[in-house]
């Protein structure tokens, strides 16, 4: 059967991007879901419908994959970047500048930042083209510099800043040459993932969302954008955050 309108998550292990693939699933308007995760034992591989393709983010496990995509997918209507880093057993967000180290400097800022962008290169051959693309990552408020009035976190902060500047530029670059793709710099708001977790004592609790909750907005949201070969930075109420 041919295959109509596929979506694919990257990074659909974690909490928000597995339930970014049970929307979908589940979406009319969608007729096969791709799941890239690292992990070889993937949840999503148990999930009908989803096809899943291991990826261990280097430039070549990413092209492997995008050849993988080529012979599972059809046109591809929707792209969800769900990769994100804050915290593991050896980073802390920086509360101060002494607290700041290259190596995990470096760590987040290819997890926030590199990984993004080399996957929006990779999959240029394949989304270009008559059918429209939208293709939402997961950037922060934290990411705005208007935005900053308390300090801290500068790896993940300035991760998340320099994500919202590889899309701008790729939207630009876009308008040129792939009118059919649409980007957007997506906060989810505090949500109750691994990535969260540590920090979830000072949020309210009507504040902290389910992850199946904001891929339903996600998703509600990419289903209303229109081309206009811009970048948009926005919340999980749809409205614009200021850079």
């Amino acid at each position: 059967m041919e295959v109509k309108s596929t979506a694919i998550v990257i990074g659909a292990s974690g909490g928000l991007g597995s339930a970014m693939c049970k929307q979908w699933q589940q979406d009319d308007g969608i007729d096969s879901v791709i799941a890239i995760s690292s992990h070889a034992e993937d949840s999503n591989n148990t999930l009908p419908g989803i096809q899943t393709i291991q990826c261990d983010y280097s430039e070549a496990s990413i092209a492997r994959a995008c050849e993988k995509i080529k012979l599972l997918s059809g046109p591809i209507t929707r792209v969800c970047i769900c990769n994100g880093l804050l915290h593991n057993d050896h980073i802390r967000p920086e509360k101060r500048i002494e607290d700041i180290g290259l190596d995990a400097m470096q760590e987040v800022f290819k997890v926030n930042s590199f990984i993004p962008i080399l996957w929006l290169k990779a999959l240029l051959p394949l989304i270009k083209g008559h059918d429209e693309c939208i293709i939402s990552a997961f950037s922060a408020r934290v990411g705005s510099i208007s935005d900053n009035r308390t300090g801290g976190w500068y790896s993940y902060r300035a991760s998340k800043a320099a994500l919202n500047m590889l899309l701008k530029t790729a939207a630009i670059e876009f308008a040129r040459t792939a009118r059919n793709v649409k980007l957007i710099a997506f906060q989810p708001g505090t949500t109750d993932t691994a990535l969260s977790k540590p920090f979830q004592a000072s949020v309210k609790p009507e504040k902290l969302f389910t992850a199946e909750f904001v891929a339903q907005r996600l998703v509600d949201i990419m289903n209303t954008q229109k081309v206009d070969g811009e970048l948009s930075f926005i919340d999980w109420e749809n409205n614009n955050i200021d850079w």
